[in-house]
């Protein structure tokens, strides 16, 4: 699956700008890197909304365990990859029917909680058990919300485009080829939201996110890690599902 998204949407991470700055390696712009994946993937499904973001997936070469998926609800758009263990749970907390699947059931609970602020958006991930990674985009305000696992058993990667674009993706051999050294994984049991306009941990949202240089010979620019207690539930170990109501 691949997220794409201009400065207008998503600042690029001063992280990856520097890693980038640190070892100059080619890139090519977003609209390339679209179009490399939609050349390399068969019956890609691709959708540009306006002309700040682009999505697109492919069930070509996908893990039977982890099936990638598409849905649109009300101007909100979520890629996702994986399976929820707790699938039928979230559905009965949610009020939804059996028939909702984890791509839409993320995008029920984002517009559950998004409706019903102050709830904190960490809220939407703090409750899924399983592997998972999610890319959601909320057009009607211009909202990013970029999620992993836990366990971090869903790859998922982040970098920058020649012209400045934040790309978001399952495959690093895609993003290395576009975004050189401004690449990095994605942490594992952490979110990007536009609307907190920051990199966090959702199991210890407090807890400070930093970024070290990788070392030259790995294709990463930057190595990111949870500083603190935090630093444990990166590793998938100390993780606490806390229960929330919504009426």
């Amino acid at each position: 699956m691949l997220g794409v998204f201009s400065s207008s949407i998503i600042s690029p991470p001063d992280e990856l700008v520097a890693a980038g700055c640190r070892t100059p390696s080619p890139k090519i712009s977003s609209t390339a890197l679209a179009k490399r994946f939609a050349d390399s993937n068969t019956a890609a499904v691709s959708l540009q909304i306006g002309d700040h973001v682009h999505l697109a997936f492919t069930h070509h070469n996908e893990s039977p365990l982890r099936p990638r998926s598409l849905a649109v609800k009300e101007e909100i758009f979520c890629l996702f990859e994986g399976a929820l263990d707790n699938l039928g749970s979230l559905r009965n907390q949610y009020g939804l029917p059996k028939s909702t699947n984890e791509v839409l059931l993320v995008i029920e609970a984002y517009k559950a909680l998004r409706d019903r602020a102050p709830y904190p958006v960490d809220h939407v991930v703090g409750h899924f058990s399983g592997s998972f990674a999610f890319i959601l985009f909320d057009n009607s305000t211009s909202t990013l919300f970029v999620a992993s696992d836990q366990f971090g058993k869903v790859p998922l990667y982040w970098g920058i485009t020649a012209d400045g674009y934040v790309a978001f993706a399952d495959d690093a051999g895609l993003l290395k080829g576009a975004c050189g050294k401004s690449l990095a994984s994605f942490p594992q049991g952490c979110f990007y939201s536009t609307s907190v306009g920051e990199l966090r941990c959702y199991e210890n949202p407090k807890n400070k996110i930093t970024a070290e240089p990788a070392p030259e010979e790995e294709i990463w620019g930057a190595k990111f890690k949870v500083e603190g207690p935090a630093a444990v539930s990166a590793t998938g170990l100390g993780y606490h599902n806390f229960p929330m109501e919504i009426s």
